[in-house]
């Protein structure tokens, strides 16, 4: 859209007062009473928009103008001097568990309000604004950090959960389960809903309506036999009475095939896409006429064979020791994992048909559903496997910020836009450029407060 994208938009009028050098101020950390200006930045507006050239103006933790145009300031405004940088809006994972990673375990024992408040900290660092868990929170104590971070006791993401529900006793894999349960049992709270016929598949969703929980996420696989499978008929009841009651309804499904029915019965969306040969064309135009987003969720299987560890991007938050254990040989992690030509053209022709299908994909990673599957940086990397596997880092970027908020129903993230949450990421590299220069990061800002990433990295690795 270029400079006419600031005809779309309200233009304020500001008086003109000698700014300060931003030089100077290029070093001062942003609060959310300052008056913020950008100028001479590269800003990519989160939708397929961008600016080569403009000014971004904040004001009490929100966007009041984005142009093409070249502001002064009135007194008393921080001023940057963006040029060179690129400013995208910060990020959002669609797909995670919030709790259960520690700092150095994983587990049931590390869940409470110290280790998601670090989680949701660790999102932020690496310039995410929202993160959604899937199903395996208790509503409480996730209400209750929310309910810290509104009030500014902490720079974090945004959390959103969603009610867990499958056949009784079951739901996540094996291993995440037991764990699952013990923290369902410490915290008095219902965490996975058991279906057991539709009636009562129905009044469960009611309860979690109830509760003010907005999502709900099904189970749909026998996990390899050693669980139950849900049956159509229970998932068609908790789908119609969701959509009664304004829930969306976010699916963990076993196999492409078990997607048009799910479709059918009304799914907002896929959580782990099970892309390849078997999402073929009809899937992908049924998706797109439903409105069904897709999370193709790759790195969770990639991840766990590479020598993340080796990595500076997460080394720099994470202690020594920790680190070691996730370099060259240890779990059979690999500096270089060979991928198959095969399976990568497979997944290439699978994606490619979702895309001219029109269908959102949407970032999502699973962090924390395993250990050393680590929240934030996982993100990054999702969306470097996307590119390498057929998108452009236009679309990466897209499926990361508003398409995410989008199905997430957040409007007032997401995207780079007047009005919206002061959310961003300012980068000392062009991201369409590259992908991986979304890991230049030279300040992230969230509700219009700068994250303190020096201070978080000292607090973490001192």
């Amino acid at each position: 859209m270029g400079a006419n994208y600031s005809g779309l938009i309200k233009v304020i009028f500001l008086c003109v007062f000698a700014a300060q050098p931003s030089s100077i101020l290029l070093a001062q950390m942003i609060d959310r009473e300052d008056r913020v200006l950008f100028q001479n930045a590269r800003i990519v507006i989160g939708d397929g928009g961008i600016i080569e050239n403009g000014s971004l103006f904040i004001e009490n933790g929100t966007i009041t103008e984005v142009s093409s145009q070249t502001f002064a300031a009135q007194a008393g405004t921080i001023v940057v001097d963006a040029s060179d940088k690129t400013i995208i809006p910060a990020l959002i994972d669609g797909h995670s568990h919030l709790g259960y990673q520690g700092r150095s375990s994983w587990g049931s024992q590390n869940y409470g309000r110290e280790n998601l408040i670090d989680n949701l900290e660790q999102y932020a660092y690496y310039g995410f604004s929202a993160v959604f868990s899937a199903g395996s929170d208790a509503p409480s104590i996730v209400n209750e950090v929310e309910v810290s971070r509104m009030n500014g006791e902490f720079v974090g993401a945004q959390l959103l959960f969603a009610a867990g529900m499958a056949p009784p006793g079951q739901g996540p894999n094996d291993l995440f389960l037991g764990h699952a349960l013990v923290v369902e049992e410490s915290s008095g709270e219902i965490i996975l809903y058991g279906l057991e016929n539709p009636d009562q598949a129905k009044e469960q969703v009611r309860i979690a309506a109830e509760k003010g929980i907005g999502f709900i996420k099904i189970w749909v696989d026998d996990r390899g036999g050693s669980q139950v499978k849900l049956a159509p008929d229970l998932y068609r009841a908790v789908i119609g009475e969701a959509n009664k009651h304004g829930l969306k309804v976010f699916v963990h499904q076993q196999f492409a095939s078990d997607m048009p029915d799910l479709i059918a019965a009304g799914a907002h969306g896929f959580l782990h896409g099970r892309i390849g040969e078997d999402l073929g064309a009809d899937i992908a135009a049924q998706a797109s006429v439903a409105n069904s987003f897709i999370v193709p969720n790759w790195g969770l299987n990639e991840l766990r064979g590479e020598a993340i560890g080796e990595d500076e991007f997460l080394s720099q938050i994470f202690s020594d020791s920790v680190m070691a254990q996730l370099t060259t040989g240890n779990g059979n992690r690999q500096t270089i994992v060979n991928q198959n030509p095969m399976a990568e053209m497979e997944l290439r022709a699978s994606l490619n048909g979702l895309l001219t299908a029109g269908v959102d994909i949407v970032l999502g990673t699973d962090a924390g559903a395993v250990p050393n599957h680590p929240f934030g940086y996982t993100g990054h990397r999702e969306m470097e496997i996307y590119v390498r596997l057929g998108m452009s880092p236009m679309q990466a970027l897209i499926a990361s910020t508003s398409n995410a908020a989008k199905h997430l129903g957040m409007e007032n993230r997401g995207s780079i836009k007047l009005g919206k949450s002061a959310d961003l990421i300012v980068l000392s590299n062009n991201p369409l450029d590259d992908i991986r220069n979304t890991r230049n990061i030279e300040r992230v800002i969230l509700g219009g407060i700068e994250v303190d990433r020096d201070s978080l990295r000292a607090k973490w690795k001192p």
